[in-house]
């Protein structure tokens, strides 16, 4: 998707550690605008998938989720990394770990909002190594649901977790692959 790569080599801030700092319009300041043009290609992409829910990660995964939920005329549904006293009943668990925060959690989904009945379809803000999505596969797998695949914003295709997906079978669809970093030089590289 050329607007989002455009914004990413205007706006994004390439730091060690192979991160790429996308806040001014991703995941803490928000660009609706370029927010609702990744939903209306991700329903462009998965239309004929009959999707039932958007799955995808606290925090920054929801906003882009909100958006794509908002085109297949669904609810968005996102793991917790922590249960709190308003989930009652049982849920489904998985462990993750994360690029990110650099350390291990389990996240959550209610048994109430996600039954085999469902047609999922995996969105978040990026793919590194594959760590989120594996972890919301699993609870797509333990409910007995369909996964149509994954909506990526970004993903880092130098770090291999998309291609790890894509070998399993699982449809990986990214709005912009990132084939090379460089912290020294802020240099930027798609697929």
């Amino acid at each position: 998707m050329r607007k989002l790569e455009e914004r990413i080599l205007k706006d994004g801030k390439v730091f060690k550690g192979n991160v790429l700092k996308v806040d001014s319009f991703l995941n803490h300041q928000l660009d609706v605008g370029l927010l609702s043009d990744i939903g209306k290609e991700l329903k462009r992409l998965y239309n004929d998938c009959d999707i039932t829910k958007v799955l995808t990660i606290e925090a920054s995964g929801i906003g882009v989720g909100c958006m794509v939920a908002q085109f297949f005329d669904c609810p968005l549904l996102f793991a917790k990394k922590t249960k709190t006293i308003n989930i009652k009943g049982d849920v489904y668990k998985s462990q993750v770990e994360s690029f990110t925060h650099q350390c291990v959690y389990d996240i959550i989904v209610s048994k109430d909002f996600i039954t085999s009945d469902d047609t999922v379809l995996i969105v978040d803000d990026f793919l590194a190594k594959g760590n989120a999505l594996n972890g919301l596969i699993d609870i797509v797998n333990q409910a007995g649901a369909k996964l149509a695949g994954c909506g990526i914003a970004i993903e880092k295709g130098f770090q291999g977790g998309g291609d790890k997906l894509r070998e399993q079978g699982i449809r990986v669809e990214s709005m912009a692959i990132i084939d090379k970093m460089d912290d020294a030089t802020g240099e930027i590289v798609f697929r």
